[in-house]
């Protein structure tokens, strides 16, 4: 079960529960799962209860047993099969923490490889169309330009404009664009105003890849630090750290096939799925909030995830490719997939050597 089927499965429970009259409320569009916080346990978690009490006039905890029995059984679904789901634990005011059976982490890494870098894109255009205008400084441009492709990932229609024409070496060597600048003397129009800090210096010497990982990385509302750290080799450069291990995930993939082995999505317990699991809802959180530094923290955090995994991955000495083996290939492959997605998303190659 992917974590969208498993929001449809919540969101189905809920809405047995309002067919069968245990709850007076109106069904959400939507129920958002993610991995667990601290105190949760299981694959994921939702909040569903707590924002559901108040309407229902129920404790939040009420809410959450009611919902609890439904994913336990079969009235999850619509079919009368089983949900995936092998147990429902709440914790806290009233979360629910959901734990999946054996096919969970092979569904997730199916649906990655299937949809490739486009994994966690909108399944079709919105009726959201948003403007963006910046002024003429650069990390603004920059920001305005991944803010852009993000909010086109999830199927919005975005215009960019600037207050001024572009610097032709911001173009060249950034790879920005803009699709018009602003006329001084036009009316009045409801941009969104893309305006970070700005860079305390110029960012070009850095070439396209490091400057852009430099502006963007931050928080919009913070002072970006412009230096040769983003071009170090090394693990204490967070930019190294996510296309080391995209590298790392593509020299197995060739060293898999060398030994006559390919990649097959099977269960594999580790950190890495469950991030992997949210990076939809990363990228649908970079584009509400505007912020294009989430998806690239989120990277590195993947990267740091998966790392550790990589060197169990290729069988040793004498030992021949298991079904394990093969799994945790096809997760590996996975966690490059999203690598690369993201970092293209902000604008970034993601080199298959380093």
């Amino acid at each position: 079960m992917t974590p969208v089927e498993l929001s449809r499965t919540v969101l189905r429970a809920v809405r047995r529960a309002v067919d069968d009259g245990e709850l007076r409320v109106v069904v959400p569009e939507r129920v958002v799962v993610t991995a667990p916080g601290p105190g949760g346990c299981g694959d994921y978690a939702t909040n569903v209860a707590l924002q559901l009490a108040r309407p229902a006039g129920r404790s939040p905890r009420e809410v959450a047993e009611i919902l609890q029995a439904l994913l336990l059984s079969t009235d999850g679904t619509t079919d009368g099969t089983t949900s995936g789901i092998t147990d429902v634990v709440i914790t806290g005011p009233g979360f629910l923490n959901i734990s999946l059976g054996a096919t969970a982490s092979a569904a997730l890494v199916e649906e990655i490889l299937r949809r490739g870098t486009r994994y966690g894109y909108a399944n079709g255009p919105s009726a959201d169309f948003i403007p963006l205008y910046c002024p003429h400084e650069v990390r603004a441009v920059v920001v305005m330009d991944a803010l852009a492709r993000i909010l086109q990932s999830q199927g919005a229609a975005v215009r960019t404009g600037c207050e001024a024409p572009l610097d032709p070496r911001w173009v060249d060597i950034l790879g920005v664009r803009v699709d018009r600048r602003r006329a001084q003397d036009s009316p009045a129009l409801p941009y969104y105003a893309v305006c970070p800090v700005p860079a305390p210096v110029d960012p070009l010497r850095l070439g396209r890849d490091a400057a852009r990982w430099a502006l963007l990385h931050p928080a919009g509302h913070d002072r970006p630090r412009v230096t040769d750290e983003h071009l170090v080799q090394r693990e204490s450069n967070p930019l190294f750290r996510v296309r080391y291990a995209h590298a790392r995930t593509r020299a197995l993939s060739r060293n898999a096939a060398d030994l006559g082995f390919d990649a097959e999505p099977g269960d594999v317990r580790h950190d890495v799925a469950v991030l992997l699991a949210d990076h939809p809802r990363v990228l649908a959180q970079a584009a509400a909030h505007r912020a294009p530094d989430r998806l690239a923290r989120h990277l590195v955090t993947v990267a740091d995830a998966v790392l550790p995994l990589l060197p169990a991955v290729l069988p040793r000495g004498a030992e021949k490719p298991s079904a394990a083996h093969r799994a945790r290939l096809a997760l590996a492959e996975a966690a490059g997939t999203v690598l690369a997605g993201g970092l293209s998303l902000l604008g970034i190659d993601a080199p298959d050597h380093i």
